[in-house]
């Protein structure tokens, strides 16, 4: 029983040493012949990178000993030395195997050997690899080259696919990335690398601990750079079916952070988009007869214009089509619907669409026939006296005509005045008849130098801005919160001057005191002047009033009167866009994760350094333990039956430890010592010219 107790000790003690020197045998002897398993050029007998001449005069070499010995070789010995002969003596399989370890028809091998199980080698069918070659006009078609990209701008995203030119499964491929291409022409770069490409390739490439380039899910493979990236840190891969709508949606999503485009009912439409859009954006409503995803330049127009309109599909069924058709005069599909201000005629387009026209129209089409004054439209429209006019910043003066209302039915019935006049202004011919006073000419003028915007202000949200320019009793039925049922639009009109001469010759000063700073600073360069319409809304009424305004602006020498506007409030916040939105942090799911973590283990167990590391720690703290192990004990208290007898010797339990009698034999010592060597003290020694004093006594005396 000690004796097993013994053994188990000492089992406990050098158990790490047995655990890693196990780990360093079973890596060695398992995982690495596993991992590198004999090359193709081994099977031949050749050292690696061997030339195909040498591939061709072995092979013959060894033909031809087969063929004179006379002996029944193994058809599976003949397979894999026909295999590495048709694969090394392949110039483009041979230089994917030699840099990438890429051999696509690596299944050969075991179909062969099931095939032809128990037969002569001399009935094995050849070749056995297929050497087809893809179209060569497939494989030229935007074939890209480290120059290529090195040239390009730093802030484009790319979009790679990586092949061979002597692959099937890359030529079968062929087809869906051309369509990927087509669908991001305008939104991102995109480019087939050749293997061949080898510098950009590598560049591409996965490397193992080893420095073995490779491509984990072989070829083709498709990889991308988000934008303002060419790190390979920030090198994103696809790892997914490559098909056309996958590819496109995760490098949309993923890489782009561009969002999605929801499909609507006829029956959801109006309470799922209408009335959760706001009032100041277009609507587009996109139809697709197919319902397939949004393209990627759909998706790039909603988010750059997210500001100025809202998009939306609809799925186009023939048995509705009437339905569409009395609501948005819409045959068929594809369609485009654009929606603009109430009672206003949509816009709508029939037929399919590339990636410029459709830009072209939503740029054409972001503002409503109204546009609302917002801080994302102000300088664009030139209603910002820190700005300019819409003619340039040369323009002296320049109009504004603001209808500021709460949303409501008079509001838009109101707008829908205001795009009339717009529209009557921008017609000479139905200006002439409505009337023939050539004071009505100078708006007409104005607006179409761009001198005049028209534009409707939301005074519920920007009630400062809205009494600002108001400033009446009245003002709280137009500005600000509803506090009755009383709306009342109300239409007025600034001009903007801006003194030229003031700005040519200005010399910027230092303030001579703060109250000068701060007059300088709390008003805007550019002087506005309102006025406030009260007439009827007639609009031969409201032109002619627009009309005088100009006309007095641009002839009479009016006040030039600077102040403070308030700033316009924004109303949206920038939406986030789902998806990989900082892509250079990698930021993912935690399932993907875990996957990557789990596949970096995996492919570190490859590294050959691991077996002798472990080997190493095995003997290292082998010989630790040892070493304490094999020290001696301390020397134990000698026997009581040999110390020499004393008389009245206490008993040996109640004898203090030898590290007790240490300390107290310590003690004694320093305090022996500590009374040696001690200078004498003042009383110890009488000095020699010391006498006693004698007392007195009081009481005596």
């Amino acid at each position: 029983m000690a004796r097993v107790s013994l053994m188990l000790t000492t089992v406990k003690a050098y158990l790490l040493p047995l655990v890693l020197f196990s780990g360093a045998m079973f890596y060695q002897l398992v995982i690495i012949p596993n991992t590198f398993p004999h090359s193709h050029y081994d099977v031949l007998g050749l050292k690696r990178h061997s030339s195909i001449q040498e591939v061709e005069e072995v092979y013959e070499k060894i033909g031809s000993s087969w063929n004179s010995d006379g002996e029944s070789h193994k058809s599976s010995d003949f397979i894999k030395i026909r295999y590495a002969y048709e694969l090394l003596t392949n110039p483009i399989w041979k230089r994917n195997y030699d840099i990438f370890g890429i051999e696509e028809q690596h299944d050969v091998i075991e179909k062969a050997k099931q095939q032809y199980a128990g037969k002569s080698y001399s009935e094995v069918q050849l070749p056995l690899l297929d050497a087809a070659a893809s179209d060569n006009g497939d494989e030229a078609f935007n074939a890209i080259t480290l120059k290529d990209v090195l040239t390009s701008e730093i802030d484009s995203p790319w979009l790679f696919m990586i092949y061979s030119s002597g692959s099937k499964c890359c030529a079968h491929h062929f087809g869906i990335w051309k369509r990927i291409a087509a669908l991001l022409d305008g939104v991102a770069n995109t480019g087939a690398v050749e293997l061949g490409e080898v510098q950009l390739a590598a560049y591409l490439a996965q490397r193992k601990p080893t420095g073995q380039l490779f491509y984990r899910n072989g070829i083709p493979s498709v990889v991308a750079f988000p934008p303002q990236c060419r790190n390979a840190d920030c090198l994103v891969r696809f790892e997914g079916e490559l098909s056309t709508d996958v590819v496109t949606d995760w490098f949309a999503t993923g890489i782009l952070s561009l969002p999605r485009i929801r499909y609507f009912s006829k029956e959801s439409i109006v309470q799922g988009f209408m009335a959760k859009t706001g009032p100041y954006k277009v609507k587009v409503i996109i139809f697709s007869k197919t319902g397939e995803r949004a393209t990627p330049f759909v998706r790039l127009a909603a988010k750059n214009y997210w500001a100025y309109a809202s998009f939306a599909f609809v799925l186009w069924r023939e048995e509705e089509s009437s339905f569409w058709w009395n609501v948005f005069e819409v045959e068929s599909a594809p369609a485009i619907v654009i929606l603009k201000d109430p009672g206003v005629k949509p816009v709508v387009h029939h037929g399919p669409v590339n990636n410029s026209w459709f830009s072209n129209l939503i740029e054409q089409n972001k503002h409503q026939e109204l546009p609302q004054l917002r801080t994302v439209t102000s300088h664009e429209l030139g209603c910002d006296p820190r700005g300019y006019s819409r003619a340039g910043v040369n323009v002296e003066s320049w109009y504004c005509v603001i209808l500021a209302g709460r949303l409501s039915r008079e509001l838009n019935e109101m707008r829908q005045t205001m795009c009339r006049i717009q529209k009557t202004l921008s017609s000479d011919g139905e200006l002439s008849s409505i009337d023939n006073e050539e004071s009505l000419i100078h708006a007409a003028v104005a607006l179409k130098e761009k001198r005049l915007t028209f534009t409707w202000l939301n005074g519920e949200s920007q009630q400062k801005y809205c009494l600002f320019y108001l400033q009446s009793e009245t003002s709280y039925d137009t500005c600000g919160p509803r506090q009755d049922v009383a709306d009342v639009p109300r239409l007025f009109i600034v001009r903007y001057k801006r003194n030229l001469t003031e700005e040519n010759t200005e010399v910027k000063k230092n303030p001579r005191n703060m109250w000068e700073a701060l007059l300088n600073e709390d008003v805007d360069p550019v002087a506005q002047l309102v006025a406030r319409y009260n007439g009827s809304d007639e609009i031969p009424q409201i032109i002619k009033w627009i009309s005088d305004i100009v006309k007095d602006g641009d002839s009479r020498d009016l006040p030039f009167y600077r102040t403070r506007t308030p700033e316009l409030v924004p109303e949206e916040e920038e939406p986030m866009f789902k998806g990989s939105q900082n892509i250079l942090s990698r930021s993912m799911g935690m399932k993907p994760k875990i996957h990557s973590f789990a596949r970096g283990i995996f492919d570190r167990l490859g590294d050959p350094r691991i077996g002798p590391y472990l080997l190493l720690g095995a003997l290292l703290s082998f010989g630790a333990i040892w070493l304490r192990r094999s020290q001696p004990s301390q020397p134990s208290q000698p026997d009581q039956s040999e110390q020499p007898s004393q008389p009245s010797q206490p008993d040996q339990s109640e004898q203090p430890s030898t590290k007790e009698e240490a300390k107290m034999r310590g003690r004694a010592r320093r305090r022996t010592t500590s009374k040696k060597d001690v200078p004498s003290s003042i009383t110890d020694a009488e000095p020699r010219d010391a006498y006693q004093m004698p007392l007195s006594d009081s009481d005596s005396e």
